[in-house]
């Protein structure tokens, strides 16, 4: 049995064996049940109806773009066996997903009431910088990355780990900008102040 769990056939599936697709499959149940619930469900009754001043221009079709290309890309590299990486790796890949959704549900937990699917503001809204937005001004995001690198990952080919990670720029690095930009509009000196103390995504880096 192990070594069936290691095995890699030329099938046109990218993943090792059926015990890799499901838990690949079961990881992403993880990431959506988590998602709705401290994305969407969570913040929503902690605003108890406060409203956010939507301003996200759009982004929301590259985000969803980005999206797709990354599983197609994953997908059709993995299977095509493109820069192959070892057939454990795919517990590895699920471990990022993993370790992705864990940041990114912290990061909406510190942010409490303010998190919003959309870029905007609420009233009374103030910088925040415990947990995560310590070091990057976006936890979420970079939670989101790491999601993105999983999937990935999880598909065995380095070239799509590639493709996940300049994608996630094409889908969120403008996003980051017009957040960043209305967030200064708003909040003013104290988030400029705060964005020359951190980074966006990764501590001390980028």
């Amino acid at each position: 049995m192990p070594s069936r769990l290691l095995q890699v056939e030329l099938t046109g599936n990218p993943f090792p064996s059926d015990y890799a697709a499901y838990a690949f499959a079961a990881v992403l149940l993880v990431w959506v049940v988590t998602e709705v619930l401290g994305g969407t469900v969570i913040p929503s009754m902690k605003r108890r109806g406060a409203k956010v001043q939507r301003r996200s221009r759009g982004t929301g079709v590259l985000i969803v773009v980005a999206w797709i290309l990354v599983f197609g890309i994953s997908a059709s590299l993995g299977a095509s066996r493109v820069l192959l990486l070892p057939a454990w790796f795919t517990y590895v890949g699920d471990a990022i997903i993993l370790a992705g959704v864990a940041l990114r549900q912290w990061a909406m937990a510190v942010l409490g009431r303010y998190f919003s699917g959309a870029i905007g503001v609420q009233q009374d809204q103030r910088v925040v910088e415990a947990g995560p937005y310590h070091s990057i001004r976006h936890p979420s995001y970079a939670g989101v990355l790491l999601i993105l690198i999983g999937i990935a990952a999880s598909m065995l080919s380095l070239a799509a780990v590639v493709a996940a990670f300049l994608l996630f720029w094409l889908g969120y690095g403008y996003r980051m900008l017009l957040e960043e930009k209305v967030l200064v509009s708003e909040l003013g000196d104290s988030y400029l102040d705060y964005v020359k103390r951190t980074k966006r995504i990764i501590p001390f880096l980028l």
